[in-house]
């Protein structure tokens, strides 16, 4: 990750958590966080927990990053941000868990005489991992309208060319899902299923000749081993069972509510 890119996320995190960004120079950035932000990026629960209890005036932290010493002024004090650092991670699994969920209205320009309907979509980004003695992964966004059953995949491409707003334009309106976000999501997960269960699984094969192989030389060094060093013949098995066993993971990385005028073809 360049520093470039990792500038770029710091500005829109902070950003879309509502934190003000008091200065935005090439090579740092000063950043006055919000009540949340201070409370899941700081560690101050004592200090959070004394204000509600007396009622005091929360003062919430300035955070001071330097992405380029290079530019940045010799003097600033602040935290060095690059690929690796601990500040860096952290933000990194405060977005995961900001994001789980999100909820976006379709903004419609010049519709200011009629109504329009939005309808609503279901989307989740899944990872699918493919884990052997290698891994590969594979990353689908799927969309799914709650009104007809429609199915699309690449979702989260399509719903980027169009305008999006969390708050409901006016002279808009939702309409009701015949199809439960919980019956939605069991839906797709289907849908992944049947998909992975089509696939050529040759790796699969592949993993358990290699398996098999090993576990031929690892029971021939075996064979003629005093009793004692029974167990010990277990546990080397059990290792190459967890390294070569060919098994397919489905994770969920976000998902959200996107009621949409537009067809998400």
């Amino acid at each position: 990750m360049k520093q470039q890119e990792i500038n770029q996320f710091l500005k829109r995190f902070f950003l879309a958590n509502d934190c003000e960004l008091v200065e935005d120079q090439q090579g740092y950035m000063i950043v006055q966080l919000t009540i949340d932000l201070d409370k899941e990026l700081m560690n101050r629960p004592f200090y959070w927990h004394y204000l509600e209890k007396t009622g005091g005036v929360p003062n919430p932290a300035r955070l001071t990053l330097i992405t380029d010493p290079n530019h940045a002024p010799k003097d600033l004090k602040g935290e060095l941000i690059h690929f690796g650092s601990p500040r860096l991670h952290q933000l990194f699994a405060c977005a995961k868990k900001l994001s789980g969920y999100i909820r976006l209205y379709e903004n419609i320009p010049g519709q200011m005489s009629k109504h329009v309907a939005l309808k609503p979509w279901l989307s989740m980004n899944v990872k699918i991992s493919y884990q052997c003695d290698r891994k590969r992964d594979v990353f689908r966004s799927i969309g799914l309208q709650l009104i007809n059953g429609q199915l699309v995949d690449n979702f989260h491409e399509t719903v980027q060319k169009f305008n999006l707003s969390a708050k409901i334009p006016d002279y808009c309106f939702t309409l009701s899902p015949l199809i439960m976000p919980k019956s939605g999501m069991i839906r797709i997960e289907n849908t992944i299923r049947q998909a992975v269960l089509q696939e050529d699984h040759q790796w699969a094969a592949d993993a358990r000749e290699r398996w098999a192989k090993d576990l031929n030389l690892l029971e021939h060094f075996y064979e003629d081993a005093e009793e004692e060093l029974i167990e010990s013949l277990e546990m080397e098995r059990l290792a190459l069972k967890e390294q070569y066993e060919p098994k397919v993971n489905v994770s969920i990385i976000n998902g959200g509510l996107f009621y949409l005028a537009s067809e998400a073809m």
